[in-house]
């Protein structure tokens, strides 16, 4: 197996590996085949396809890592909120939740008999797999879920989040212990089923201030890292806008930290500290430009390592549906090119 994804979480001497967030998506025109008219939530529900979708970069990309094809509402679907994922909105939440009485009625998850088929994929593609890349698991972070709980879809301020948190502090307070414990349980039935690494997505923790941050977040992210920690995989820690709180966001027992563009490797570096590998960091965007263009951005960021010890390759969010595919196929190329 192509183990440098692996080594370059543990810090080991590698070369550089280089995966994509998103990277089974729309801008494939083999993944938009398989899809057809399924949504996500169809595709998922069928483990053949759905490990068959997320090979499709390995196969054509050639990327050092696979991740799993999934959505990060599985596990609210698995304890029977009732959802959809809307095209050009994202997931829809009918009853969003605005009380304590509805953070109680959450209930547990038992991953085997709530999300059996993405047990299933993980079981098809650790045999796929074998001998070529590792997988990586992932689950959305507390906030992340919460956020999507109260607002009930996809927000640009979420107001209704913040003023739950500020005004129902012991309901909030329970619907994070609650969506923690469910988290490690997912992410831990991952790594049982046979994922090789895994990673908290906090998507838009970057709304909140540091201090909101401190206070009613980071407890629970630290929590489930812990939990995790018993397991002999690489720890990934993922957020969006957290340059202003990036020493706190660090501050969990992760292996790797996984930044955005909005700040520079050297300086996210100095502040996540040098013991812990990190990833990132290319602005999605930047794939539409000419390849020139895009190797000279490449070659910026080489030049701006402090070292290559502990780095991964990965843009700073997900693949973007328009991207175009020679680009992301040359790239991928180009780091691998980079001793």
């Amino acid at each position: 197996m192509n183990k440098i994804f692996l080594d370059a979480c543990y810090h080991k001497n590698t070369t550089t590996p280089v995966w994509f967030m998103r990277q089974a998506g729309r801008y494939l025109p083999e993944y938009r085949k398989l899809k057809g008219e399924k949504n996500i939530l169809d595709i998922i529900k069928i483990p053949e396809l759905a490990a068959q979708i997320s090979l499709l970069p390995v196969d054509i990309l050639h990327v050092d890592a696979a991740i799993l094809y999934a959505d990060i509402m599985i596990p609210l679907l698995g304890i029977g909120v009732d959802l959809e994922i809307i095209e050009h909105i994202g997931p829809v939440i009918k009853n969003p939740l605005k009380t304590m009485q509805d953070v109680k009625k959450l209930r547990s998850l038992f991953p085997r008999e709530d999300v059996p088929y993405l047990i299933e994929t993980i079981g098809i593609l650790k045999k796929e797999l074998r001998a070529k890349v590792p997988l990586i698991g992932f689950s959305a972070a507390p906030f992340t879920l919460a956020s999507y709980l109260i607002e009930g879809k996809p927000s640009r301020d979420f107001i209704k989040t913040k003023f739950f948190l500020y005004t129902q502090p012991e309901a909030w307070k329970l619907l994070m212990q609650k969506l923690s414990r469910l988290i490690i349980v997912y992410l831990q039935s991952q790594i049982d089923a046979g994922v090789q690494a895994v990673q908290l997505f906090d998507s838009w923790v970057g709304c909140l201030s540091e201090q909101d941050y401190r206070m009613f977040v980071l407890p629970y992210s630290k929590q489930i890292f812990t939990a995790l920690r018993v397991h002999a995989v690489p720890l990934i820690h993922f957020g969006t806008n957290t340059a202003g709180m990036l020493s706190d966001f660090s501050s969990v027992d992760c292996d790797v930290v996984s930044i955005d563009w909005r700040m520079s490797l050297t300086k996210a570096w100095d502040q996540i500290g040098k013991e812990k590998a990190i990833q990132g960091n290319l602005d999605p965007v930047v794939l539409f430009s000419e390849f020139s263009y895009i190797k000279k951005m490449i070659d910026e960021l080489y030049e701006s390592l402090p070292t290559r010890k502990g780095y991964i390759f990965n843009l700073g969010h997900g693949v973007l549906p328009a991207t175009p595919v020679e680009n992301i196929c040359r790239l991928t190329e180009y780091i691998h090119g980079k001793m």
